[in-house]
């Protein structure tokens, strides 16, 4: 065989992949959609050691069926509602394929121009979608950046934020050599984070990536009805750790919270942010997407005036497939302050004129794919019309789960949803909260196992709530209703049997 795939075996092979995809978005929805493999099924089905000699791509195609196909979870099946959608549309699928097949590394412009600078208008596409401030735009004093997930995206603001907030000592010098220096000389040898208990765990993980230290993270009160971040509580900590020495470093807000979509007061906490000088950036992973509705627009309140750095995932509510997070900075000095170094090897003409953006300097790591591909091929198939109407759909069918959970007396909904997470519970009558909590958890267990449907749960107030995600592009009304009548089903199957 061949060393070498050549491009007419490329070819061949690559139309059988196709038609493998296509088949397999035909059929989705015969499958369960939680994988029923228990642990080590697919390691058993795959040989211990390498092939000495290539093989076959039929062979490969026919173990993908046999092993793999087994171990799937069904992410693309429209009775998937267990975590936020993680979309994979044809257009966004097209756009990987033909970024795989160009082979670009794009860390700088001169490696390859049309990446960074189709990534330069797709991101400024994407902010005039959402209706983000001017200075988020590639031409003002900021501009966006592709990242792979919103995790990174939490990680390279604190990064910019310590930056700003040390004049530059942090990347210098570490933080461990900030011991003894004044807050006017640079930071102190404690800076702090401020998160509020329903923010993503990716923000404590970026305090000890980044020598913070999980310590030195403050957990801001919520409002105990809606469970968003109490700007009051907020203002008092920052104030507290200033007297005490310390330096407030960077405030995380969340636009659409992963446990039950909160939205934090936006405009709120930017005020306080400004009084004290802190950076203040705003997770919307998940909800962010939907302002490109006009009508939830409202979740970008205090955007203009207050937020230094903006995340957003197009890969789970707007139709592109994973990895593609759009994050935009106010002003892009800090953070390319904190993250650009210039080895002899990446100097060029293009980088030293200073006309260009080399976008190494706004992530973590150097090499980084053309992921612009899949976003502007989703964009132009779909249309801001199109991206519009699946953000409405998936509200729409919330709000009419959330109604008929209000209307079932054996249901308790936990509050109206505004995107398209519903969060509600069993009442199980005449059961303590323990013994509830446990047969809401059973429950959800069942569901799941039955291959209908995937469910997920949280903890509000201690209590046990299911979580129902709605968003997958191949998600309809009659899933949506099966769904509710399955819930129902087992949960009255559930209560008669105790």
């Amino acid at each position: 065989m061949s060393a070498h795939m050549t491009p007419e075996e490329f070819r061949r092979y690559g139309k059988q992949v196709i038609d493998w995809i296509a088949d397999y978005q035909e059929k989705v929805e015969a499958y369960p959609v939680l994988s029923q493999a228990r642990p080590g099924d697919v390691l058993a089905g795959l040989p211990e050691h390498p092939p000495e000699r290539g093989e076959g791509f039929e062979d490969l195609l026919a173990d993908l069926d046999r092993v793999i196909m087994p171990g799937v979870t069904h992410w693309q099946h429209p009775s998937f509602f267990a975590y936020f959608p993680s979309n994979a549309t044809g257009p966004a699928i097209l756009g990987d394929l033909l970024s795989a097949g160009l082979g670009v590394q794009g860390m700088l412009w001169a490696t390859s121009p049309a990446c960074t600078e189709l990534e330069n208008r797709v991101v400024d596409w994407m902010a005039e979608l959402l209706g983000l401030p001017a200075r988020f735009r590639m031409a003002g004093p900021g501009g966006g950046v592709i990242q792979d997930s919103a995790s990174s995206a939490c990680l390279v603001a604190i990064l910019a934020a310590l930056h700003r907030a040390g004049g530059g000592t942090a990347a210098r010098e570490g933080l461990s050599a900030q011991e003894g220096l004044s807050a006017r000389e640079g930071l102190t040898r404690r800076p702090k984070l401020y998160v509020s208990s329903q923010t993503h765990s990716s923000l404590e993980k970026a305090a000890r990536i980044t020598g913070i230290g999980a310590e030195n993270v403050r957990v801001v009160d919520v409002d105990p009805a809606t469970m968003a971040m109490d700007p009051a509580h907020l203002d008092a900590l920052l104030a507290e750790d200033a007297a005490a020495g310390a330096t407030p470093v960077m405030v995380c807000s969340t636009v659409g919270t992963t446990s039950t979509s909160a939205v934090d007061p936006v405009a709120a906490i930017g005020e306080v942010c400004a009084r004290h000088g802190v950076w203040l950036h705003v997770d919307g992973a998940y909800a962010g997407v939907a302002a490109v509705c006009p009508e939830l627009r409202w979740i970008n309140d205090g955007f203009e005036e207050h937020v230094d750095s903006y995340a957003t995932n197009p890969h789970k509510w707007l139709l592109t497939n994973f990895d593609c997070t759009v994050m935009w900075v106010g002003d892009r000095e800090p953070l390319i302050g904190a993250l650009s170094i210039l080895p002899e090897y990446l100097r060029n003409a293009a980088t030293a004129s200073g006309e260009v953006v080399d976008y190494r300097d706004w992530q973590i790591p150097l090499g980084r794919r053309f992921r612009a591909l899949k976003l502007w091929s989703v964009i132009r198939w779909y249309g801001a019309e199109g991206l519009r109407e699946h953000v409405r759909t998936g509200v729409r069918l919330a709000a009419e789960l959330a109604g008929w959970i209000s209307a079932d007396p054996a249901f308790e909904l936990f509050e109206q949803p505004r995107f398209g997470l519903v969060c509600f519970r069993p009442r199980w009558e005449g059961l303590p909260d323990e013994e509830a909590d446990a047969a809401t958890l059973a429950l959800m267990e069942r569901l799941n196992a039955s291959g209908d449907l995937y469910l997920t749960h949280t903890r509000i107030h201690g209590r046990v709530l299911l979580r129902l995600a709605i968003g997958g592009p191949a998600t309809t009304d009659a899933h949506v209703q099966a769904a509710w009548r399955r819930i129902g089903e087992e949960t009255r199957a559930g209560a008669a049997g105790r």
